[in-house]
Order: structure tokens, then sequence, then C-alpha cells
């Protein structure tokens, strides 16, 4: 089973794709039998995603810290 970060980098490129859909044939929205289709919400949500995915990875990265001592 792949890990957390694995798990929020794979959902980070799958929203990603789903933009890349979207921008490259944009559609309007439209409300058919009382059901309506906002598709500036739905990429507003999809670049809400991505930005919290990116939080999450910045929180799990591990990092070196290097520092020099002077006597």
């Amino acid at each position: 089973m792949p890990g957390d970060q694995e798990q929020l980098q794979t959902i980070k490129t799958q929203t990603l794709a789903l933009i890349a859909q979207i921008t490259a044939t944009p559609k309007p929205s439209y409300s058919i039998d009382g059901q309506s289709v906002s598709w500036t919400d739905y990429l507003a949500q999809l670049t809400q995603t991505t930005a919290w995915c990116d939080q999450q990875l910045a929180r799990g990265e591990t990092f070196e810290q290097h520092s020099r001592g002077f006597t």
C-alpha cells in the first residue's frame, strides 16, 4: 500500500490532469432537469484540492539543515 506522501502526489497528479482537460476544452455552465453544473465552481474546487495537496506534501517533506560553527 502506498504511503501518505505517494497518495497525496497521486491525488495532485490526477487533479492536475482534470484541470488540464477542463481548460483545454472549456464548457459553459448549465442546468438540466433541476440539476446545475458549474464548470467554474468545479475548476475552483480542483484548484483548491491542488493547493491542499501542496500544503500536505510540504508538511511531510524531510529536509536537512546545514549549519557551520565558528570558533
